[in-house]
C-alpha cells in the first residue's frame, strides 16, 4: 500500500507568518514535503519558488483566483456572464503555476449569484462550467497542468456554492470529457453532503486526479 502523503495548506496553516514564502519555510521545518495554497496572487511567486528550491518542497496545488471576494465571488468557473474574467484568472493561475512548477490547478466553480435560486439557474451554470472547463482543458494541456474540480458542501461551509457533491461533479466531468480535468476529493465535504464514503470513493476513484 502506498503511504499517505500530507500537504500543508499555507493559506490556513502558519498564518502567524505574513508571507507565503515564510509559511512554506515553516511547513518544511515541520516536516511537510509539499504545500498548497488557495489564493496567493498578492504575493511574489518568485520568492516562494526560492523557498521550494532551497527546501525541496513541492507546490502541489493552487486555486484559480476567486474573483471579487468582497462582492461575494468564490470562483468564476460556473458563473454566467463572467467568462472573460474566468479566462483572465485562469491565465494568471497558469503563470503562477509555471513559476512554482505546480502541476495541478483547482478550477473553482463559484457561487450561485446572489438573489437567484439554485433550481432556477442550475442548468445555465452547469453549461457555463462545462464550457469553461473545456476551454481550461485545452489551455492547461499545453502546459502539462492538470485541472481539478472540487465539490464543496452547502450544508456547513458555503450554502451558495454551485458544485456541492461528487455525483454532480461526475456528471459534469462526463460532459466535459477531457482527460486532464479530474475530480479533487475532499472527504470532509463528501461526508457532510452524502456520507457513504467507502462506496463513493470506490465509485469515483477513477475520476480522481493524481
Amino acid at each position: 500500500m502506498t503511504a499517505l502523503k500530507f500537504c500543508a495548506n499555507i493559506s490556513w496553516l502558519f498564518t502567524e507568518l505574513p508571507e507565503f514564502s515564510q509559511r512554506a519555510q515553516a511547513a518544511a521545518r515541520a516536516g511537510f514535503q509539499a504545500v498548497e495554497a488557495a489564493w496567493l496572487y498578492d504575493s511574489d511567486p518568485g520568492e516562494l519558488r526560492k523557498v521550494t528550491e532551497q527546501t525541496g518542497l513541492e507546490v502541489a496545488l493552487i486555486n484559480t483566483p476567486p474573483g471579487d471576494l468582497k462582492s461575494g465571488d468564490l470562483g468564476l468557473g460556473a458563473v454566467p456572464g463572467r467568462e472573460q474574467d474566468f479566462r483572465q484568472g485562469l491565465a494568471l493561475a497558469i503563470n503562477f503555476a509555471k513559476t512554482l512548477d505546480c502541476k495541478r490547478i483547482h478550477v473553482m466553480a463559484g457561487r450561485v449569484p446572489t438573489g437567484l435560486q439554485r433550481s432556477a439557474t442550475s442548468v445555465e451554470m452547469e453549461a457555463t462550467f462545462v464550457q469553461n472547463l473545456r476551454y481550461a482543458a485545452d489551455v492547461l494541456a499545453k502546459e502539462g497542468i492538470l485541472g481539478l474540480i472540487e465539490p464543496i458542501n452547502t450544508r456547513v461551509t458555503d450554502p451558495q456554492y454551485f458544485l456541492d457533491s461528487p455525483h454532480q461533479a461526475a456528471e459534469i466531468l462526463q460532459k466535459v470529457d477531457r482527460p486532464n480535468i479530474k475530480l479533487q476529493m475532499d472527504v470532509y465535504h463528501w461526508q457532510i453532503m452524502d456520507g457513504n464514503l467507502t462506496q463513493n470513493i470506490q465509485k469515483y476513484f477513477p475520476l480522481i486526479g493524481k
